[in-house]
């Protein structure tokens, strides 16, 4: 049985109709413009980087189903319908354990489809401070496609997208051979040089996770990591816009240069993303949420993560990125889709893509998104209780 709903295209204004089961079957517009319609329509939103989401941990093995279960529906209230949950550089033996318990619960719960695919970020990243992040240094090591060959067959071949840094002697061969398999390669976590990046971009790398973070604090002029990501025009870069990670100034340059048609927004939430401001747990890592949702790590001011949710987000890149709505929701959608290849998601509000939609409210001063309803694959899975 199909659904319709009602309000304003998020990409032109104008009023509409869609109808819509498992996928979109149309887009109508309406004219005149019905009174009493204050909404607006859009594809629900792609997450390609959440390492746990309300109070749940991701790159953990021991996660129950059911506390999975709860953070998946948690975050179809902040518009996202699709989601690559992410598991950090760790010991083999922890990564694994956690890629297999998020492969079961992809198979397994019935919000499990939300999970779209697994994005395992290290451990072949910089083990030096600065590009390292909040990753643990004894733990980040050099890619070893046997390795990785393990964390494939623990995941149960969902892995679609990996983070790492092409500082190492074989990267190159190493994306070849990954990239082959159809998994998506980003560079970051990275102390790699002008030659370097331009050799993992020719083996097919083709994003830049969370681009101005995980870096040092202090870079050369030029050449430097930053600028020569920022100047491929090959790479999309992903970026973390919750007014904490990068500065406004930052973030308009980045979308400049990389343009809006190459350019991502992510949450890389963490496990306290959606709590109570105190002290946490990640794995092997102690961490703060503090009052205005930044974490840190618990031993120094280290941004470990963040409490970013999608819709907040979409909200910065208008209030500090100076983006228009259509901008904003393509990052989080099409655009996402695009770069983490997510199949049927590319074309954003026509006929054909996935039934994932969300209907919302726009303060048109504050720009604040108000969710009121998400759709997956046509179901409802949330609806606004206010």
């Amino acid at each position: 049985m199909s659904t319709k709903c009602f309000g304003f295209d998020y990409r032109t204004g104008d009023a509409v109709r869609v109808d819509f089961a498992a996928a979109i079957e149309s887009v109508s517009e309406l004219f005149p413009v019905p009174e009493g319609i204050d909404t607006w329509i859009a594809p629900a939103f792609i997450d390609l980087q959440v390492n746990g989401f309300a109070g749940v941990d991701y790159c953990s093995p021991h996660s129950s189903l059911e506390e999975i279960a709860r953070s998946i529906r948690e975050q179809f209230a902040t518009g996202v319908a699709r989601l690559y949950p992410t598991v950090i550089t760790g010991s083999e033996a922890d990564m694994q354990g956690a890629l297999r318990n998020l492969a079961r619960a992809k198979r397994e719960l019935p919000e499990g489809e939300a999970f779209e695919a697994i994005h395992a970020e290290g451990p072949f990243i910089s083990a030096e401070d600065g590009p390292r992040g909040a990753h643990p240094r004894l733990q980040a090591r050099a890619p070893h496609i046997e390795e990785w060959r393990r964390m494939q067959d623990a995941a149960e071949g969902h892995i679609r997208l990996l983070t790492l840094s092409p500082e190492y002697e074989g990267s190159a061969k190493f994306i070849e051979e990954v990239v082959s398999s159809g998994v998506v390669v980003s560079i970051g976590h990275t102390k790699a040089t002008r030659e370097q990046i331009l050799d993992a971009v020719s083996a097919g790398a083709t994003m830049s996770t969370h681009l101005g973070n995980g870096a040092h604090a202090v870079l050369p002029r030029h050449p430097n990591y930053i600028w020569e990501q920022l100047a491929e025009d090959r790479l999309t870069a992903s970026f973390i816009v919750d007014g904490i990670h990068l500065p406004p100034s930052f973030l308009k340059v980045a979308l400049r240069a990389k343009g809006i048609e190459r350019s991502v927004i992510v949450t890389d939430a963490v496990m306290p993303a959606g709590c109570a401001p105190g002290d946490y747990r990640l794995g092997e890592v102690e961490v703060t949420l503090h009052p205005g949702d930044k974490v840190t790590l618990r031993d120094g001011n280290r941004l470990a993560g963040s409490a970013l949710k999608m819709h907040v987000g979409v909200s910065n890149l208008m209030r500090l990125g100076g983006l228009t709505l259509r901008e904003a929701v393509t990052m989080a959608t099409t655009n996402a889709a695009r770069a983490g290849r997510v199949g049927s998601r590319i074309r954003g509000l026509n006929p054909g893509d996935r039934g994932d939609l969300i209907e919302f409210r726009l303060n048109h001063t504050t720009k604040e998104i108000t969710i009121l309803r998400t759709w997956l694959s046509g179901r409802l899975v949330y609806e606004n209780p206010n």
